[in-house]
């Protein structure tokens, strides 16, 4: 078969920039040469779109505290509502190679929230994961909380404040609804960005306006006491999850840092050490948080696991890392599907489902 090319996206203007760099590197070490030639497109935190080099992509990438982009000089412009040759260079309007696929690992705001799925859908272009609306509702946790709530599913309580409802954001009413220790968050950040564990009103008054600096809309939350618990999800129309793994922090909590740069910040337990019958409730209830928030392709589903054996969903990941430590990619090579087989996977998801949807009628009188 003729191989298929790839655009891998990737960077971006969010706090997990240096995250995505690290999965891209993994994705293209990992991606199978056989099969698929690929385009390097990397996004830097000023948002501008470059063509870059295998060869020469990344500065450092072996070092996830001083990973960066190396820009290249070649700018990408993209053009709306063609059938092929979307993407151009910005210098003189040469046509790109014609992408089969995108793979978007930019993770975070304006990666991970609708607004890079929108850009390929109007570009017409195939794109790996979750489409416009499911990666919005994920992104938000106070929304996808709402959603999985009216769902059935199990979700710590939690207060959400808007910027303009900063004023009434006080720790002594927190306290008094959620308990002690509690977690404030940014509504719309992943990787633990922005995330504090407070007890005091000094630190969370500090926490509150940290939390402001990466959203304008914030979570407070209360502190569950439980294993945590991560499933990984693969599908569109029929979802199937892998086994669960377990995080077992070093940290305070599971932190941005532990997650991606200090490898012995936390230990991933993989399979998790669960009975049949609760790694069975994980999964059933990580699949059915995967369809309530309208997820295709991938996600991965974290949960905590009480003492009682309740299953509560924390946040679904629409775009999780696939970084060297990431538990995606890991849960799924235990449950039988190696890192090549998993991308082959998901773009022939993405595939699958570009030609579904575009097989829908537009109006009512096609020209």
């Amino acid at each position: 078969m003729p191989k298929k090319t790839v655009g891998i996206i990737f960077g971006g203007k969010s706090a997990e920039h240096e995250v995505s760099l690290q999965s891209a590197k993994n994705i293209v070490d990992a991606i199978d040469k056989d099969k698929y030639d690929v385009v390097l497109i990397g996004i830097d935190k000023q948002g501008k779109w470059h063509i870059n080099d295998q060869a020469s992509y990344l500065i450092n990438a072996g070092d996830p505290k001083s990973i960066r982009l190396n820009k290249s000089d070649e700018m990408v412009a993209m053009v709306p509502g063609q059938t092929e040759h979307q993407l151009i260079r910005a210098a003189d309007a040469g046509v790109l190679d014609q992408l089969d696929a995108v793979f978007p690992i930019v993770h975070g705001t304006l990666g991970e929230d609708g607004s890079l799925q929108g850009m390929m859908r109007l570009a017409n272009l195939p794109f790996v994961g979750t489409g416009v609306l499911g990666s919005a509702i994920c992104m938000d946790k106070d929304i996808a909380k709402r959603l999985l709530q009216a769902a059935g599913q199990n979700v710590a309580k939690g207060l959400a404040y808007s910027r303009a409802e900063k004023q009434h954001i006080n720790f002594i009413d927190a306290r008094a609804e959620l308990g002690v220790p509690m977690f404030i968050k940014p509504a719309n950040q992943g990787s633990s960005v922005g995330v504090s564990k407070v007890s005091t009103q000094e630190a969370f008054d500090q926490a509150i306006a940290e939390a402001f600096q990466y959203d304008q809309k914030v979570i407070v939350e209360e502190a569950l006491s439980g294993r945590e618990i991560e499933c990984a999800v693969l599908g569109n129309e029929d979802p199937k999850a892998s086994v669960p793994g377990e995080i077992l922090p070093r940290t305070e909590f599971y932190s941005y840092e532990s997650k991606y740069i200090d490898e012995s910040g936390a230990t991933l337990e993989m399979p998790a050490n669960l009975s049949d019958g609760v790694a069975e409730k994980v999964q059933r209830a990580a699949v059915e948080a995967f369809r309530v928030l309208e997820c295709e392709g991938l996600a991965r589903v974290d949960f905590f696991l009480t003492e009682d054996g309740e299953v509560y969903v924390n946040e679904v990941n629409t775009l999780p890392g696939f970084t060297r430590i990431s538990m995606y990619p890991k849960l799924w090579e235990l449950s039988g599907v190696n890192y090549p087989e998993l991308i082959d996977r998901l773009i022939e998801l993405a595939i699958e489902r570009h030609q579904r949807d575009s097989s829908l009628k537009s109006a009512v009188w096609d020209e």
